[in-house]
């Protein structure tokens, strides 16, 4: 299965660095959006079917951290997980995503593996790239 992911980060050559460690990777992407902001991001939200976020914390006119909050105040976007991608090493700043709803958190730089194996825990794909619920229907009676 393959995943949308939207890529948040106020710096161009970041958003193509992220996507690019991601085909590397081997994560299966179906289509790539990208923001420069929160406010960018709400609009690609708000018009495309978005699997997966991975923002940056740090951006000008709305970070990740009020991005995540305004997913979070919406029925709909709440159910969408986020995945911080930073540069910001602050003990604080990590914990305050997390208790914000974000799914997980990779510190830049980064290596593919570390962002395929966090991808695919988020999103319940096995190392192999196996769905952990593919297993036989034989047993169930549906």
């Amino acid at each position: 299965m393959a995943f949308n992911v939207l890529i948040v980060d106020d710096s161009l050559s970041m958003r193509s660095v992220i996507k690019k460690t991601i085909r590397v990777s081997g994560f299966k992407v179906g289509e790539y959006f990208e923001a420069a902001d929160g406010k960018e991001a709400l609009k690609i939200l708000a018009d495309a079917w978005v699997d997966l976020v991975l923002t940056d914390i740090n951006m000008p006119n709305m970070n990740g951290l009020e991005l995540i909050a305004e997913m979070h105040d919406d029925q709909i976007l709440r159910s969408i997980p986020v995945v911080m991608v930073t540069t910001e090493g602050s003990e604080k700043s990590v914990q305050k995503s997390m208790e914000m709803g974000a799914k997980g958190y990779i510190k830049k730089p980064f290596q593919p593996e570390d962002i395929k194996r966090m991808l695919n825990s988020i999103m319940g794909e096995a190392e192999d790239g196996e769905s952990d619920d593919d297993q036989s229907d034989e047993g169930f009676d549906f």
